[in-house]
This record gives C-alpha cells, sequence and structure tokens, in this order.
C-alpha cells in the first residue's frame, strides 16, 4: 500500500475527531482541500482561527458571541417578560429561525445526564436562577430536548425555580402536520393526546 504524507494523514486524523465525521469522510474532505484553490483552503483555515480566538459566550444568556453580549440580549425590542432555555447555541437558533418567539434565552450548555457524568454543576443553571430572581420575567419556557435527558433536566430546573412568581412551561409536543398516525412512536402519540387542545 503506498505511502501518503504524513501531513495528509494528521489532516484527515484531525477531520476524523469531528462529530458526524468518519475516517472515509474525513478523507474526502482533506482530499479535496488538497483539490481546491489554496484562497479557499486558507479562508477556511482563516475562519476557523478567527472563530478560536473571537468567539466566546454571552456573560448573560451564554449564547454564542463576539463580544459580552449576544445579539439577542443586546436587542431592546426583544419580549423582556418570556425566558426560553435551551440545552445549546444551535437549540436557540433553531427556535430563532421559527420566528415566533421574541423574548430572551438562557443556554445551559448542555443538559443533566448522570450516565455521561454531567449533573447540574456543570451547566449554567445557577446564572439561570439568579436571572429568574432578579429579572422580571413573567414565563420561563422550558425548551430542552423531547428526551430522558432533556425532560429531566427541565424537571430539575422547574423545581428550582417553583418559588419565584413566573409561569413555568414547556414547548408543546405531537404529531407534526402531515404524519401518519399509524406509524408516529407511543411517545410521540402519548404527548400528543395529554397536550391536546381545544378546536
Amino acid at each position: 500500500m503506498p505511502e501518503v504524507a504524513s501531513a495528509v494523514t494528521n489532516l484527515v486524523d484531525q477531520l476524523n475527531k469531528l462529530p458526524g465525521i468518519g475516517r472515509k469522510s474525513a478523507e474526502r474532505l482533506a482530499y479535496h482541500l488538497l483539490r481546491v484553490h489554496e484562497t479557499e483552503a486558507f479562508a477556511l483555515a482563516d475562519s476557523i482561527r478567527k472563530v478560536r480566538e473571537s468567539v466566546r459566550y454571552c456573560k448573560v444568556c451564554y449564547n454564542l458571541a463576539e463580544a459580552d453580549l449576544c445579539a439577542i440580549c443586546s436587542d431592546p425590542r426583544r419580549d423582556a417578560t418570556r425566558l426560553a432555555i435551551v440545552e445549546q447555541p444551535r437549540d436557540l437558533m433553531a427556535l430563532e429561525q421559527a420566528g415566533v418567539y421574541h423574548g430572551y434565552y438562557h443556554v445551559l450548555l448542555g443538559r443533566i445526564a448522570p450516565l455521561d457524568g454531567i449533573g447540574p454543576d456543570q451547566l449554567t443553571i445557577d446564572a439561570l436562577v439568579e436571572r429568574v430572581r432578579v429579572g422580571n420575567f413573567s414565563e420561563v419556557i422550558m425548551a430542552t430536548n423531547p428526551n430522558v435527558e432533556g425532560d429531566g433536566t427541565a424537571l430539575y430546573i422547574s423545581n428550582l425555580l417553583a418559588e419565584y412568581p413566573v409561569e413555568l412551561t414547556r414547548l408543546a409536543r405531537g404529531v407534526t402536520s402531515g404524519s401518519v398516525l399509524e406509524y408516529t412512536n407511543k411517545e410521540i402519540l402519548a404527548d400528543a393526546l395529554s397536550g391536546r387542545q381545544k378546536l
């Protein structure tokens, strides 16, 4: 088998460490970077360096930011009475792209997962409780992922916030539009039935 340049092998190894990138995909990406014009390859390298040097967590909500505050926390037009709790910045972006929520956010930077060794003290829960304590929120929306860890995290936070005068809600769940009931899993059907609404 022919020897591959050590620089290429190293690039493949680094790309292989990215989530969702297997060895074959890493090899395809590495050889693609060798084929493109060097300005395109260097632009990628520069953008990786820049994001690592300039992006940090917002001091208020822990979203990604290039300054002390993210664009959402520094926007005075947001609804200051609502706070949505999400697990990761990418969850915040998904909600923003829906275009219907205009309140503020709090990013936990994970979820409670005892089997993975992640406890409440490793998340931004203390900062969240302090925000609710001193803020003027009337509603706190649990927008954690609808799985065991997400639901457990939401329950833990709900218990901590129960003493504060805020309405605690969670995202609605149920059958997606266009789906067929016979092929829908039982957890989704159970959520849809328990969260049913009047016509």
